[in-house]
């Protein structure tokens, strides 16, 4: 598939068929393809737990859920084959960034502008998301409740270093509902793009779009 094709057909998939999973060597690419994503110092403070086991699922959305949930979106969600959740990894940018060829021996977080770990994940989630399109799968990258963080770690045995961003529900789509969200409608680049100044939204040889 092109690249621009792979980028207008992602959207978030909250449904699945369930009884097809994804194949192992398509899981071992969308690893493989996330590994690929850029990072500070290419310090790649990334890990990410893997559930393809329905055991394994049930687990996930005993600890991560909210007492009581249920409705459209988890029974959905739910029906997802693969789970794949990225951690980031605060400390191994901090040591990279302690190394010699860096310098930063004090370890001060004040030195970071934005929290990179978390921006590497994040961009290695993406990777997880493109792959997914491209190999005819849908995705649904998703946050955990912070109140259930402690009880997802537990669960698992994820040490206190190691941060989860969020999951990524992975999986053939299945018939599905927009969401609500979507009758925003898409900020248009004129919207969103300053070009030469903040405020300053005109392409070349174009007028500012409020003159």
């Amino acid at each position: 598939m092109e690249f621009a094709e792979v980028v207008r057909r992602r959207r978030m998939v909250r449904n699945y068929q369930p009884d097809r999973p994804v194949p192992p060597e398509v899981v071992d690419r969308l690893l493989s393809h996330a590994i690929r994503a850029p990072s500070a110092g290419f310090s790649q403070g990334w890990e990410f737990l893997v559930l393809s086991e329905a055991a394994d699922r049930e687990r996930f959305w005993a600890a991560t859920s909210p007492p009581n949930a249920g409705g459209r979106w988890l029974a959905g969600m739910r029906n997802a084959p693969l789970i794949v959740v990225p951690h980031s990894d605060k400390e191994a940018y901090l040591s990279r960034y302690a190394e010699p060829d860096k310098g930063w021996t004090d370890r001060d977080e004040a030195r970071w502008p934005v929290p990179y770990w978390h921006i590497d994940t994040g961009m290695a989630a993406l990777l997880i998301l493109l792959t997914a399109v491209d190999e005819g799968l849908g995705a649904c990258f998703f946050g955990i409740p912070p109140e259930r963080i402690d009880t997802y770690r537990q669960e698992f045995g994820v040490p206190e270093g190691s941060t989860p961003i969020g999951a990524i529900t992975i999986g053939y789509p299945a018939p599905d509902w927009r969401s609500p969200s979507l009758k925003r409608g898409r900020r248009g680049l004129d919207e969103v793009v300053h070009r030469g100044q903040w405020g300053c939204t005109g392409r070349v040889g174009q007028p500012d779009s409020d003159e």
